[in-house]
């Protein structure tokens, strides 16, 4: 039987970027809250199993890369091996820190953390049940949804987190198999591709449709596929998996293409990456009353309200786009307007990074090609960058997109090793109704990077500093 039923202002489900961002929003803006969450610290998948320990990982994919790209500049080393129990501990490390650090974080804002699972049992109540499976009794005042996702199995072959991998029990880092075959060509797939490449694995990438980020304009694909050659070796575009079967300690996988032929091959190991699922089932949302769509997310007004006034939702269980910073942003926003502030979710453009060398934000030419918008897109080879030869990224390239009425920014897009650094400047640029004149203005600090945005704008008149003037 449940003890007695405690009370609170504000109850928050889930403590990822989402929901911590939010208990910590409200706290400071004097509200009692509740933060339940399974984990010993705040988190939620990004740090723990996601965002975090990935960039750890992906910052020793690079640093190997790195390696061989110094041969050219002189730097010889002998062959480089890797230590993977060494390796896990480091991610292990870094995870800890951060959580940890949140967890300080929470006690100083005297937030009540609860750990276990939370299920309505009314629109005003929650049953939550800890790691000895005891229950206890919660009623809020308010409450905000923030449970986050999980990876999406393939059709018919489920997850068994030993040679069918879902993200999350990759990032364990069990062994480096032989030969991985990644499901999925998206943000997940091309992250986690590139590391168990690192650690020595044969990679063939499956993905259902025609390229690499299903969308990504083709002038950024064109400098991923010459940056990540070894990467996209054995991939196969325009085919599914259809099938997967173990035979002796193998899986044999039954590909087809787009004109129904059918082909099978052997691997060690599959990762698959081929979408999120969000976590709304289980949770008692019929309980509370509370709307799903026809995918299983929370339909939220732009305060991230649900149906319900007082339950809000953010994150991945209010939809696209699945990002973490996107979460923390509407947790922001949720806390602020619960607390009787005026405020609303409503970013001009949310970044898109991919951390092996692609970042985007706000309208893409794709897009606007779509839309039948107007545009003019102005593009910045990162091969007449001065800081960009001295590194070795030649290859990379700074898009700009304009709204030729009035010169604004609409969108901004970044190949190469390095794009993340870039991206925010755009994204500012653009909520800040920054006009091309503005970025040509702007003086940017040399050689940088950042002064590839400069001279895209400087080409929106015309021509760049470091380029060779049109005939």
């Amino acid at each position: 039987m449940p003890e007695e039923t405690k009370k609170t202002q504000l109850a928050i489900i889930g403590a990822g970027p989402g929901g911590y961002a939010a208990a910590f929003h409200a706290a400071d803006l004097g509200l009692n809250v509740t933060l339940i969450d399974p984990k010993e610290n705040p988190g939620g998948v990004c740090l723990y199993h996601g965002c975090i320990p990935t960039k750890a990982l992906l910052h020793f994919a690079d640093v190997k890369h790195e390696t061989h790209l110094a041969k050219d500049w002189g730097l010889e080393f002998k062959e480089v091996s890797t230590n993977l129990e060494k390796l896990r501990t480091w991610k292990e490390q870094v995870v800890s820190r951060l959580t940890k650090g949140l967890g300080h974080l929470t006690k100083s804002r005297k937030i009540e953390h609860i750990r276990g699972k939370a299920v309505f049992t009314g629109n005003n109540s929650l049953e939550i049940t800890g790691k000895d499976n005891k229950k206890s009794s919660l009623a809020f005042e308010k409450a905000i949804i923030a449970t986050g996702a999980r990876s999406r199995p393939l059709p018919g072959i489920d997850f068994d987190h030993e040679q069918i991998l879902s993200s999350m029990s990759a990032l364990e880092l069990q062994d480096a198999p032989k030969n991985l075959l990644v499901v999925g060509a998206g943000y997940i797939g091309l992250e986690m591709g590139a590391i168990y490449q690192a650690l020595g694995s044969d990679i063939t990438i499956v993905e259902a449709t025609s390229g690499i980020l299903p969308g990504l304009d083709e002038d950024l694909a064109e400098v991923f596929r010459k940056e990540r050659k070894a990467l996209l070796k054995g991939a196969r575009f325009n085919t599914k998996v259809v099938d997967a079967s173990k035979e002796k300690k193998k899986l044999r996988v039954t590909f087809e293409n787009e004109e129904g032929k059918k082909e099978k091959a052997t691997f060690d190991k599959i990762l698959v990456a081929i979408g999120m699922l969000p976590n709304t089932e289980n949770i008692g949302l019929d309980k509370a009353g509370i709307k799903t769509d026809d995918k299983g997310f929370i339909r939220v007004n732009e305060f991230r309200q649900t149906n319900k006034e007082h339950i809000y939702a953010i994150g991945d269980v209010a939809g696209e786009p699945l990002l973490a910073h996107k979460a923390s942003h509407e947790g922001r926003v949720a806390a602020e307007h619960l607390a009787g502030h005026k405020t609303a979710y409503e970013p001009k453009a949310i970044p898109s990074v991919v951390y092996v060398g692609l970042a985007w934000v706000g309208l893409t030419e794709n897009m606007a090609r779509e839309q039948g918008r107007k545009v003019k897109v102005t593009r910045f080879p990162w091969g007449a960058s001065g800081r960009a030869v001295a590194m070795g990224r030649k290859h990379g390239l700074t898009k700009l997109i304009f709204d030729p009425g009035n010169d604004r920014l609409l969108g901004a897009a970044f190949a190469g090793n390095g794009s993340e650094s870039l991206v925010a400047e755009a994204a500012l640029a653009i909520e800040m109704g920054t006009v091309a004149k503005d970025l040509e203005l702007t003086i940017h600090p040399h050689p940088t990077l950042s002064e590839t945005i400069m001279e895209a704008a400087e080409m929106y008149f015309g021509q760049a500093t470091h380029t060779l003037k049109k005939k």
